[in-house]
């Protein structure tokens, strides 16, 4: 999230470009071949949920405001068996593709289904002991949306390569009702529009009222631009205090060593990437919500690439990394689930942590004051 003041930067290298004498910078242009179309991409997930009935399901749901309409895709996917009541299950509300130009992370998305089927299908027809993997899964739920902000990627895929609002101007992660509004001194409106109000967008109304009806442990936000994995806050320069948030900060530091190699910034987005966010689901999730774990992962980012080639910033180009950033962290949600049982929240429900992941004395101490889900 280093690119604050983005489209000002664009603008100038822009005129540089187009000056007497100049060269054009090249811009990458997204391949079809390693990508999806959004289309494409909705057509491979309602396959994957269509070849598992038992434990997948997906939900379309629409809402207009002032005739712009967006639509919400949730896949629900429940390894136990579907079922109505989620009440003592671990519950992970997952957003992939909340700016348009960020390709990869639907992409990511997608493979965590096909993962998931993988994975549920194996405890369909186990005739042995569920492994320690199997009974997290078989208690726990996932809400996923393969692409939040469908309306902006039609934008990118018409040639807006560097536009990450929604379809109407206004940016998902800015709209939310927490510390919205307030404007920092390098507040870029092309890249960070607000909104006219919180919630005034229906990709946001829809996310919220799916938050309040799920009612999850753990939200994840998926995105592109740096490596990094992020907890509150984005408003501040800190992470919260108490205990439930230094076992949350435990965890992002061992899926920092488990799938990026110690690479990732690893703390409060505020302080992380050098500037403070107003307005961000994670923020509104951990603060208002109440949700004790409220991630954003930010899984790719080229900081070599020119600023007018936003494809190239934000996405790797070439199959192996592609392949490579894809696979990766699909299997490191998997891992997020083993790792929860250290969390309070979840120690709390009487889990088992996997025998593949340990708890360490710092989080081990932290089990005793649960923070409460509101």
């Amino acid at each position: 999230m280093w690119w604050l003041g983005l489209s000002a930067l664009l603008l100038a290298a822009k005129s540089l470009a187009e000056a007497p004498g100049k060269e054009a910078t090249a811009v990458t242009q997204p391949d079809y071949t390693l990508y999806n179309t959004r289309e494409q991409l909705f057509r491979k997930v309602f396959d994957v949920v269509d070849k598992h009935p038992l434990f997948m399901e997906v939900d379309e749901v629409p809402l207009a405001v002032d005739d712009y309409e967006a639509i919400l895709t949730v896949v629900t996917v429940e390894p136990g068996g579907l079922s109505r009541d989620h009440d003592d299950k671990m519950r992970l509300l997952i957003s992939f593709g909340e700016h348009g130009r960020e390709l990869i992370t639907p992409e990511v998305g997608l493979r965590l289904l096909e993962l998931l089927g993988q994975l549920g299908s194996e405890m369909e027809h186990t005739t042995e002991a569920l492994t320690p993997q199997q009974k997290l899964l078989q208690r726990t739920v996932f809400k996923i949306m393969p692409m939040e902000n469908v309306n902006g990627r039609k934008l990118v895929e018409a040639g807006q390569l560097c536009e990450r609002k929604n379809g109407r101007g206004v940016d998902p992660n800015r709209n939310w009702d927490a510390h919205w509004g307030f404007k920092e001194p390098d507040y870029d409106p092309a890249e960070e529009y607000p909104g006219s109000a919180p919630f005034s967008e229906p990709e946001t109304a829809l996310l919220l009222a799916l938050t309040n009806s799920f009612r999850q442990h753990v939200w994840l936000n998926m995105h592109s631009g740096m490596e990094a994995l992020f907890m509150p806050y984005d408003h501040l320069a800190d992470i919260p205090p108490g205990p439930g948030a230094q076992a949350s900060l435990h965890i992002l530091q061992q899926l920092n060593t488990m799938h990026c190699g110690g690479r990732c910034a690893v703390g409060s987005g505020g302080k992380s990437v050098g500037y403070l966010a107003h307005g961000t689901a994670t923020d509104y999730m951990y603060d208002v919500a109440g949700v004790p774990m409220s991630f954003t992962w930010e899984i790719f980012g080229d900081l070599n690439a020119s600023f007018v080639d936003c494809f190239k910033m934000f996405n790797p180009v070439d199959s192996a990394a592609v392949e490579a950033t894809i696979s990766n962290w699909a299997a490191a949600v998997v891992s997020l689930v083993e790792l929860l049982p250290n969390h309070p929240d979840i120690a709390a429900m009487n889990f088992e942590p996997s025998s593949k992941v340990a708890g360490t004395a710092s989080n081990q101490t932290a089990l005793a004051a649960p923070r409460m889900i509101r």
